[in-house]
């Protein structure tokens, strides 16, 4: 059977692109996001993320009808939830909050109907997908489901997780491939039928189990990659020897491919998911752990980078003091090109010397509007040429291409920490 009426639960940087792509294919979407602000913009065809190419899409889909968004869920043939799964530190130790799937699930529970299909899109620790399953059977007891009814289950109940690069969403939404974990084979062909709706990668048919836990490792894979070259940029300053050309002689190696070392690690995928599979498996997990602190830890050494560089500017301009000098951070976001500050060193590092120094802090953010609310009073968003003139201490965060494509030659930077070595 086909799918005439999907409904998106979660227009965030992932929902939001997966409900225009469908509706771009004319099927009726209706997207659900708690965020009312957000709901208004889409429905004037317009967009809340910075992504390429979404904003005409989603355009086109609002004035042709295919797409509205709305805080209230309505009844469909296919419900993706999409909403944020964020690893917490509470009283009770560190978990995964699955808070926002069951919300999820005492949504859509009242309009579900014999024949829906459910897939959770959401980055999950193993064992998720069926504690959707368990809450949408306790709250539905007139319905059936696959745990109990197995093929014959009224409700469809699948995981596929996204696999998408921030920055090129829309097209890899398309063109990737997609795994899918059914809870029964019913349910994987029935998900397969509606992601080949816009996918032209390869369906890849799992269980639902090894669906969640092939999300996390490959994020977990990058992850302990990205904290081998972190721990080599700390060693390499210990040692008075330029990583950035030591990796550039080391990949010449055939066989060798060494990342590039940053501030950290950012975003609510690499940055969160390994600690899933640490959650479940703690014993067992020991490298990906290990690969976790080095990079939490990594903004720990740029901030005392920059106390290191405060320390030698005053030492050479005994004339200032502290509060006289200027300090540029370059870049919040976690990564370049994009809006997207979640889990980003970048942020917490500018954060941190916000709270810190006593002097003037310039950030240049090109993809932001407005500083986040924790800086107040504290910091001021500039623009690149402002503050690269005016900086005594000039931080570089992020690798944008406004910093990518900018000279420091012709300019006098008294102290620079570069932490991603594009003027190193």
């Amino acid at each position: 059977m086909s799918f005439g009426t999907i409904s998106v639960i979660g227009l965030g940087y992932i929902g939001l692109p997966t409900a225009a792509i469908f509706a771009s294919r004319k099927v009726k979407v209706l997207g659900v996001d708690v965020n009312k602000a957000a709901v208004d913009i889409i429905n004037q065809g317009k967009i809340h993320i910075v992504e390429p190419e979404l904003d005409a899409i989603v355009y086109k889909a609002v004035q042709e009808g295919y797409l509205q968004a709305s805080t209230q869920v309505a009844a469909a043939e296919a419900f993706l939830i999409a909403v944020p799964t964020p690893f917490i530190a509470d009283k009770e130790g560190n978990h995964p909050d699955l808070s926002f799937i069951e919300q999820s699930a005492q949504a859509i529970a009242p309009v579900l109907e014999a024949g829906n299909l459910v897939i959770l899109e959401s980055t999950s620790p193993v064992g998720a997908t069926e504690q959707l399953a368990q809450w949408l059977k306790d709250l539905r007891p007139d319905l059936t489901f696959p745990q109990d009814a197995g093929e014959e289950a009224d409700i469809n109940i699948a995981h596929c997780p996204e696999r998408v690069l921030p920055g090129k969403v829309v097209r890899e939404l398309v063109h990737n491939d997609r795994v899918i974990g059914g809870m029964t084979a019913k349910c994987s062909q029935r998900s397969v039928e509606l992601y080949k709706t816009f996918v032209d990668g390869e369906c890849i048919i799992t269980n639902a189990r090894t669906a969640e836990m092939a999300k996390l490792t490959e994020n977990a894979s990058r992850d302990v990659s990205i904290a081998f070259a972190n721990e080599l940029s700390i060693i390499c300053d210990e040692l008075d020897i330029n990583v950035w050309e030591l990796i550039s002689l080391a990949n010449r190696h055939p066989r060798v491919n060494i990342l590039q070392p940053g501030p950290g690690v950012g975003g609510h995928c690499i940055a969160v998911d390994p600690w899933f599979i640490v959650s479940k498996t703690p014993k067992q997990a020991k490298l990906i752990s290990m690969a976790r602190q080095v990079n939490d830890n990594k903004p720990l050494w740029v901030i005392e980078q920059f106390k290191q560089k405060l320390a030698e500017f005053l030492i050479e301009n005994p004339n200032k003091t502290a509060q006289e000098v200027s300090v540029a951070c370059l870049g919040l976001a976690f990564k370049p090109d994009i809006d997207d500050l979640r889990e980003s060193p970048a942020l917490d590092i500018a954060r941190e010397i916000s709270n810190l120094h006593l002097g003037r802090l310039l950030i240049v953010e090109p993809n932001i509007g407005q500083l986040p609310a924790a800086f107040e009073s504290s910091a001021q968003l500039c623009a690149l040429n402002d503050a690269m003139i005016e900086a005594d201490i000039v931080m570089l965060l992020v690798d944008h291409k406004q910093f990518r494509n900018f000279d420091p030659n012709r300019i006098n930077i008294p102290k620079l920490i570069d932490t991603r070595g594009i003027w190193s």
